[in-house]
């Protein structure tokens, strides 16, 4: 995803694994453009509603997937992501955090594949 796909206001979730059968993550809203230092790329200031020590952090849009409006980017994205991860993972009575974010920190959400890059 690029950075002009989402807008303050946007629900999105951060997927981070499976249970249930479905993936899951940590729902956030957009609030307002934001560096994101690790990759070198505009990023989003994102706001979590459950707040504590990293009530308001950056990510890279290509982490983030919308759950506020149904776009055709989004919905393609996430079922890339449900057709090739939930076969993986079949027992449906566990939840499974694939690790594949870290914060830093700066309170920046950096992908696995990112660390390194920027820092």
């Amino acid at each position: 995803m690029t950075h002009s796909h989402f807008r303050p206001g946007d629900q999105v979730v951060i997927l981070k694994g499976v249970a249930g059968g479905e993936l899951w993550g940590d729902a956030m809203t957009v609030v307002a453009p934001s560096w994101h230092t690790p990759t070198e790329e505009d990023g989003w200031r994102l706001r979590d509603p459950n707040g504590g020590q990293q009530t308001f952090v950056t990510a890279h849009p290509r982490y983030l997937v919308h759950l506020s409006r149904r776009c055709p980017d989004c919905l393609i994205y996430l079922r890339a992501l449900e057709d090739y991860l939930i076969p993986k993972f079949t027992d449906a009575g566990t939840v499974i955090d694939c690790a594949w974010y870290f914060t830093t920190d700066k309170n920046q959400i950096v992908h696995i594949a990112d660390r390194g890059n920027g820092q």
